[in-house]
């Protein structure tokens, strides 16, 4: 569990990937969940997942939740790599299922059939480092490290056996 927490804590520029990778991401993730900003709510977006997209349920579930609650852990780096890793399984999914069929280039004029692929790239740059390396600076993870860790007694009497 620590080798999954551990983080670059000093790292800023972690820190600001993940805020970040959280701010853009999050608004998407209220849509899918609550209904926020358009979108449709968890309802509308399962029927949409499952019955359009065709996706397994779990699987429709885990995007909505990593991109709603993994946004939130993100954005208090707990459990960054964890968040991390949804987001760019997410993000690698959309590109491959919905998104790369209609290029590189966002829909900005509607002269596409569908969204391009670009801002999944954006966030894929955001969420690996963060994935590999942890949350950086100010991450709750860190703290995280410290609860989880044994008490030094504990550890001694289990190194002793």
């Amino acid at each position: 569990m620590k080798r999954l927490l551990e983080t670059q804590e000093q790292n800023l520029a972690l820190f600001v990937q993940r805020l970040v990778l959280a701010l853009v991401v999050f608004p998407h993730g209220a849509q899918k969940l609550f209904g926020w900003f358009g979108g449709h709510g968890f309802s509308g977006t399962m029927g949409f997942f499952t019955n359009t997209m065709h996706l397994p349920a779990p699987l429709a579930f885990l995007v909505i939740l990593g991109e709603s609650a993994g946004a939130v852990l993100l954005a208090f780096g707990a459990f960054s790599r964890v968040a991390a890793f949804g987001l760019t399984s997410i993000m690698l999914g959309a590109i491959v299922t919905s998104h790369a069929q209609h290029g590189f280039f966002m829909n900005w004029f509607g002269a596409q059939q569908g969204e391009g692929f670009e801002y999944h790239l954006l966030a894929l740059a955001l969420s690996v480092p963060v994935m590999v390396f942890g949350g950086g600076k100010y991450a709750l993870d860190t703290w995280l490290v410290e609860k989880l860790a044994p008490a030094p007694r504990l550890s001694k009497a289990l190194a002793h056996g």
